[in-house]
């Protein structure tokens, strides 16, 4: 039982604080980089400054999420890990529709299912470097055919390996339906984070995902425009009241360049969980036990296979 890092498996435990939902590098479509030129994360240097920076405030670990369809860079990735000394899990399966379809236009469940096999058994390409995690996604209010295969492959590179399931759902949407698709698939509640959950969605979602065992996925933190921190604190501590404290996975999912401290100094970046989130866990009156069950159990628990 191992976590499968970007520079090889290492004891659970060595993770430390664990962000569950980051991008280091990743690339846009052209299309949607000419737009909004803020969109993507390129550059070795600013995510070893960014990471770096992460690890001085006490960070230990990133879920790299970033799929093939969007520029996973394993080799870069286990150089920035190197010089950071912050391990980075990297992912096989892939993000939603509109940046897989064609990849994985004539692709069946077992190719896909195959392939992630490979990427977390072998290596990602001719790297060596294996994968930590099987990502599958879904789109606004609903899960398109070709979601669905990645769904079903994922299960089945799941029962195979083990390893951990992560989702994207859209702004939080179809995220009930999206656990229940997963877990009919065949992927064990306690290895399925969903993701993208804090965006208001509506109370009783968070309940009857919670009651499903899986893991609740709060990565949005920072990300104002969608739903305030204080909800999200008040809605976590919430959930802590009522038995759940164990499944919860906190993570701040910055993709753009003006998010991170080194491109804008006027963010806290990946820091914000820590600097920022965190206190206003304690001010409502969360435990130091709890804290440290968020931030270094939960995701050790998540992450090891």
């Amino acid at each position: 039982m191992a976590v499968q890092t970007v520079l090889g498996s290492i004891p659970a435990h060595q993770l430390g604080v664990t962000a569950c939902h980051e991008h280091v590098l990743w690339h846009p479509p052209d299309s949607m980089a000419l737009e909004d030129p803020d969109l993507g994360l390129d550059s070795i240097p600013a995510a070893v400054a960014e990471l770096r920076y992460f690890k001085s405030v006490g960070g230990g670990a990133v879920v790299e999420m970033t799929t093939e369809e969007i520029g996973r860079s394993p080799l870069e990735l286990s150089q920035i890990s190197q010089a950071t000394s912050v391990h980075i899990i990297a992912v096989t399966g892939h993000h939603k529709e509109k940046f897989s379809a064609g990849l994985l236009e004539h692709q069946s469940v077992e190719q896909i299912a195959e392939r992630m096999i490979r990427e977390i058994r072998e290596g990602i390409g001719d790297t060596g470097i294996r994968a930590g995690v099987i990502k599958a996604a879904t789109s606004l209010n609903q899960a398109t055919e070709v979601e669905r295969r990645v769904i079903q492959a994922a299960g089945l590179a799941h029962q195979q390996t083990g390893a951990p399931v992560s989702t994207h759902t859209e702004a939080g949407t179809f995220a009930l339906e999206q656990a229940r698709l997963l877990l009919d698939a065949g992927v064990s509640a306690q290895k399925l984070l969903i993701g993208h959950l804090d965006r208001n969605l509506p109370r009783r979602v968070y309940f009857q995902l919670a009651e499903l065992g899986v893991f609740l996925g709060f990565d949005q933190i920072g990300k104002e425009q969608y739903w305030s921190d204080e909800e999200r604190a008040k809605l976590i501590c919430d959930l802590i009241e009522a038995g759940y404290s164990k499944q919860i996975l906190l993570s701040s999912d910055r993709a753009r360049k003006s998010s991170w401290k080194v491109h804008n100094p006027q963010t806290l970046g990946l820091g914000h969980v820590l600097l920022d989130f965190i206190p206003r866990l304690r001010q409502r009156g969360v435990d130091e036990v709890t804290l440290s069950g968020i931030l270094v159990d939960n995701p050790a628990r998540f992450l090891d296979f």
